[in-house]
């Protein structure tokens, strides 16, 4: 299961390589050959010794022009020890497999976008012995899909869409477009990019969101991520039927001491959700002459 928005970011190229090519000729503009297939290969690329080096997805592309190896990068910061890792992760790709390797960073931060898309040059100052321009993916350039017919055309692309853009004004607008997408895939790739998605949402408004629209779906109830989203519903309810038992206490002990309990007094213990608060008025339950003392502090 995916768990983090890391993973997610170039996982969803191995799920769909194509979708790879698609952003590199539609979203960066870069004349990528059409692929005829596309290879998973390994990731490590750790020599017999010491370092271990590895790239988050590396895929082959067979095209008519040749054959090109592509380094997906997910990059949540900036990091100055993986970008000078970048040099050497082409370098031995192109000495190993005599193919031109292709560095794709996708990232959701602005900032870092702009920091990875600056070329890296090594050699003398102006006249470098090897410049390596990263093409980067991010919130600038990865297409805003917020209709449910673009979404339908390409599903895919509007889960990565979903994946950088999902937050701020737009994210309801996005999320229910890629609802629409997702059904006209098989159920098994829909419930792939549906945890994908989950992933990568940060704002915890947009994340309640997806789940709630998830609810409609069948095939996301067979997927790993719909038995944490069940166990966190237990969990959210059985901390809820905590507190109002604890606040419960509260007003009974007061009863049991016969102390009048005045609406005003019910209505803003039962209302509090603080467990650290309700302990408080429990132990100032016990020696009070009032209801009301129970909020005054030294009581």
């Amino acid at each position: 299961m995916v768990s983090s928005s890391h993973e997610a970011l170039h996982r969803i190229f191995q799920k769909d390589p194509a979708l790879l090519t698609r952003t590199l000729q539609t979203v960066l503009h870069v004349p990528f050959p059409e692929p005829r297939e596309f290879a998973a290969m390994n990731v490590d690329l750790t020599e017999i010794e010491p370092v271990e080096r590895r790239v988050d997805t590396l895929l082959r592309a067979e095209t008519d022009e040749g054959t090109y190896l592509l380094v997906v990068e997910s990059q949540g910061k900036k990091d100055e020890d993986k970008r000078r890792s970048w040099p050497y992760y082409l370098s031995y790709l192109y000495a190993k497999y005599r193919c031109d390797p292709v560095l794709i960073v996708i990232t959701q931060s602005a900032a870092t976008a702009r920091w990875a898309g600056e070329p890296i040059h090594l050699g003398v100052r102006g006249c470098p012995s090897l410049t390596v321009r990263p093409l980067v993916l991010g919130l600038d350039n990865v297409p805003v899909i917020a209709d449910a017919g673009t979404a339908k055309l390409d599903p895919a692309l509007a889960a990565l869409s979903a994946m950088t853009h999902g937050r701020g004004a737009q994210a309801a607008a996005i999320l229910e477009s890629l609802v629409a997408g997702l059904k006209s895939l098989d159920a098994d790739s829909a419930a792939v990019f549906v945890q994908f998605v989950d992933s990568c949402l940060v704002d915890p408004q947009a994340r309640k969101l997806w789940r709630d629209l998830m609810t409609d779906m069948q095939y996301f109830w067979r997927h790993p991520l719909a038995e944490q989203t069940r166990e966190e519903g237990r969990e959210e309810g059985r901390e809820q039927g905590r507190i109002l038992g604890r606040a419960e206490m509260v007003i009974e002990v007061l009863e049991w001491r016969g102390i009048p309990v005045p609406d005003t007094v019910r209505e803003r213990v039962t209302s509090c959700t603080d467990r650290t608060q309700l302990k408080i008025w429990g132990e100032r339950a016990l020696h009070v002459t009032e209801a009301e003392d129970l909020f005054r502090a030294g009581t």
